[in-house]
């Protein structure tokens, strides 16, 4: 009887304590990137009551009761500490979603010797690089899922509602806003997904990505599909410089990373048996393209098994308010850390931090992987070139079931609602509406059915020739033809009364490699544009940007060219062009009066010119049409060979002409990016000045990287020159050391352009170099001299603007032309 008296009793007691008890249970989150903190600490104010979260993030704590006044403190070394008051609740169990918002990991830190504990293991990470980076094996692959999303911050809900234009889509936002944190509403409004087999071999260097499945809410352009893969999107901590934008930040891991940053080892902790070491850095100097963060060493082998890190709040980029990466490695074999999950967020601020902005999130991870395997050697056989992104048939359309089985990780509840509001969006008229205005706002252009309108800015100009000028540009779209592409313009000067125009047909035989025939007919003035993203002087923005004591020239041209080009997966172009020009000297340039009819008309030439361009690895982001190049990891070349045949369609003149170009961007360590263009060329015949090479020279107070700012359009003739053109944009170089100009993110560069050329006595005399020709104009040739003009200034003012300030050194320009000494240019430029 007392045994069973004292067992009841037992009973009681632990069923007693039990109902007193409260569980305290969550997940503590990083604010930004929404990923877990593993081993923060968790602690009941005021008592010794607490413990760590474990390796995903997650505590729990039982408490005997919970009073009015008890609180959370949560800290981890990095973060800025919380208090969260306990809620009143009669449950016996709560759940806590903490996010804690980063702070400074050293500033209550005394550095007293550069060689601490930090640093000792800095190094060991260092030395045992070559034998945890994934790309020291001889090939590999895995299956990706990468998903990107897009999502406007900052997003007052009931503020859009009210906004009259906008009330039309007000039903959307209950949708798709994600309130869980009343803080930070956030309206997602862009999604895409894609799951692809990625393969990699070291050497020679090969590289396939095969897309399985891609899913895009409101874009089925296929080269943005293919960028939208896994091929160009891992960033590999191992490397001594991540790539972020157009930028390269030091890795925490770089060789010299203990020039940029110091170290300190907090703790160490054990999971599933394993001893791991927390890394925490931060940087040692502000305005450097560093990172602050911390990572977790694992022992023995000294691999990272996951690494944070966020962008330095005074580095130099523009718009960005804050940036994450997140990587963790995994086990792989039972010996290989190898990458699992690859995180990056980014949040923009375009018009300031407090105003709305946009949020992107990029999440990959990596499945059944491969290391040093025959099936992944047997798949880069199917290579045509050496980097392939294949688009398999019928990826684009694979069922809501096919995704709900091989996505690797579920869909948030308002990422689900993402592909339904766009599908809804796209249906509305209003909305297609807004598009429209918006797409012909920024790009200039503006479809109708099978035609097309734009660009709006050249609707008009002004000259002394022509008066007022205006002009009507059309063309077809891709409603009309995927493989024909008609356009052209029709302008009218209202003081010369003369009508002008171009005439362009483009077909497409083939898209990959590219396969393209050119057809055009032009009558009009030469308007100085050389390059697409050159400025012409026919657009309304040069109006007032001209040089008010450099007379401008005009040169009637009418010209009929027709140009068929072949690319092979090799990199190389093969163009073959047949040109015929006829010149007809207006203003400010010697009469057409001066140069004799020979076999054929004056100033009436035909040439047929053959051109190589070779551009190795070159990616592009392509239209129907059009394509804007994503540059080249290697120098890009070009030759060109060109003859004049007298006496075809009035032909007068017979030469050669060869050419030739390298030019290149490259990465200089912590000193920015560098540009160069080397060219030379030899033209062999007496000509008239139109077939010379005319040194490209600039007109108004615009910069032109193309061309030499202080010298005049037609001033000097050569016909053998060779030239290079040097631009090193620094960073912000000397403006981080000064707190103002730090703060705003000024940069710094310098240019400098030289010329050697040369002009033949037939040549000279032929033009008449030296005479003085209509409104004081004449040729001058340098005559085996050096023209060099350099500069330095300021970049991204205002995030937008730059200054260069041009000084020229040789030759010097006589007392009346002043104005050429030197000279301020000003241009606007979109970067982060």
């Amino acid at each position: 009887m007392k045994y069973i008296v004292s067992l009841v009793l037992s009973i009681v007691c632990i069923l007693t304590m039990t109902a007193q008890t409260k569980v305290v249970s969550g997940i503590i989150k990083d604010s930004h990137s929404d990923e877990p903190i593993p081993f923060a600490s968790v602690q009941l104010k005021n008592t010794t009551i607490g413990k760590l979260s474990d390796s995903a993030g997650l505590f729990s704590l039982n408490l005997t009761s919970i009073s009015a006044t008890d609180s959370l403190l949560i800290s981890y070394v990095g973060y800025n500490s919380m208090t969260i008051a306990l809620p009143a609740t009669s449950k016996d169990s709560i759940f806590l979603t903490i996010q804690l918002e980063r702070g400074s990991a050293g500033k209550e830190v005394v550095v007293k010797s550069k060689y601490g504990r930090g640093w000792i293991l800095w190094r060991k990470v260092v030395r045992q690089k070559p034998v945890n980076d994934r790309y020291r094996f001889e090939n590999f692959g895995y299956e990706l899922y990468n998903k990107l999303e897009l999502d406007i911050n900052r997003f007052n809900k009931d503020k859009f509602k009210n906004i009259g234009p906008l009330k039309p889509f007000g039903f959307i936002l209950d949708q798709t806003v994600d309130s869980t944190s009343e803080d930070k509403p956030f309206l997602p409004i862009f999604l895409t997904e894609t799951i692809s087999n990625y393969y990699y071999q070291k050497s020679p260097l090969r590289r396939r990505e095969e897309i399985k499945a891609s899913r895009t809410s409101g874009v089925d352009n296929e080269s943005v599909q293919k960028l939208l893969g896994g091929m160009d999107q891992n960033i590999n901590v191992y490397n001594n410089y991540i790539p972020i934008f157009d930028k390269r930040f030091i890795s925490p891991i770089s060789d010299n990373g203990d020039a940029f940053y110091s170290y300190r080892v907090p703790d160490t902790q054990y999971v599933a048996g394993k001893r791991f070491f927390h890394l925490v850095f931060t940087p040692k100097r502000k305005g450097e393209n560093t990172f602050e963060g911390d990572c977790w060493i694992h022992d023995t082998t000294f691999a990272v098994q996951k690494m944070n890190l966020r962008l330095s709040k005074e580095a130099n980029v523009n718009y960005v308010e804050k940036l994450s990466i997140v990587q963790e490695y995994k086990f792989v074999n039972d010996s290989i850390w190898f990458l699992l999950k690859d995180k990056f967020i980014i949040d923009v601020a375009p018009i300031g931090k407090q105003k709305f902005g946009v949020t992107g999130r990029k999440t990959t991870t990596y499945k059944n992987v491969l290391i040093n395997s025959g099936i992944v050697w047997e798949q880069l056989q199917k290579n045509k070139k050496l980097e392939e992104t294949i688009l398999l048939a019928g990826s684009t359309q694979q069922p809501e079931t096919y995704w709900k089985e091989s996505r690797h990780e579920e869909l948030a509840k308002n990422e689900k609602a993402i592909y339904s509001m766009i599908d809804t969006l796209q249906k509305m008229p209003l909305f297609k509406r807004y598009s429209e205005i918006a797409t012909f706002l920024a790009t200039g252009y503006k479809a109708f059915g099978s035609f097309e309108y734009g660009p709006w800015f050249n609707v008009m100009s002004s000259n002394v020739v022509e008066g007022f000028r205006t002009r009507l540009d059309l063309g077809t779209s891709t409603n009309f033809s995927k493989t024909w592409w008609l356009r052209g313009y029709l302008a009218y000067g209202f003081t010369d009364k003369k009508f002008k125009g171009r005439a362009e047909i483009t077909h497409l035989f083939k898209r990959d490699p590219r396969v393209r025939m050119y057809l055009s007919y032009t009558n009009d003035y030469d308007n100085g544009q050389r390059y697409y993203d050159e400025v012409g002087t026919d657009n309304v923005f040069t109006l007032a940007a001209r040089k008010s004591q450099v007379p401008i020239k005009f040169l009637r041209v009418e010209q009929q060219r027709i140009e068929f080009s072949k690319e092979t997966h090799a990199g190389f172009t093969f163009e073959v062009s047949a040109t015929r020009k006829k010149f007809n000297p207006i203003r400010s340039l010697p009469s057409k009066s001066i140069y004799p009819d020979g076999v054929g008309e004056a100033l009436n030439n035909s040439e047929v010119g053959f051109r190589i361009r070779y551009a190795y690895l070159e990616r592009f982001l392509e239209g129907t049409f059009l394509r804007s190049s994503l540059g080249s990891p290697y120098p890009i070349a070009e030759i060109k060979y060109a003859r004049g045949f007298p006496g075809f369609l009035k032909s007068n003149y017979q030469y050669h002409r060869l050419t030739a170009s390298v030019h290149d961007y490259f990465k200089i360590a912590n000193l920015g990016e560098l540009y160069y263009n080397v060219y030379g060329g030899k033209i062999y015949g007496t000509l008239p000045f139109p077939l010379l090479e005319i040194h490209p020279g600039n007109e108004i107070f615009y910069y032109n990287k193309y061309a030499f700012n202080l010298m005049n359009r037609f001033e000097y003739l050569s016909d053998e020159y060779a030239g290079v053109n040097v631009e090193h944009n620094i960073g912000n170089g000397m403006f981080r050391l000064l707190g103002p100009t730090r703060k705003l993110k000024l940069r710094q560069f310098w240019t400098a352009k030289v010329l050697w050329g040369s002009l033949s006595d037939a040549n000279r005399n032929f033009n008449q170099v030296g005479a003085v020709f209509d409104r004081g104009h004449q040729f001058q040739s340098l005559n085996g001299k050096t023209y060099m003009e350099v500069g330095t200034g300021v970049d991204n003012i205002f995030r937008v603007l730059r200054f260069d300030f041009i000084w020229r050194l040789s030759p010097q320009p006589l007392p009346q032309e002043r104005y050429k000494r030197f000279g301020i240019f000003g241009s606007f430029r979109l970067q982060f």
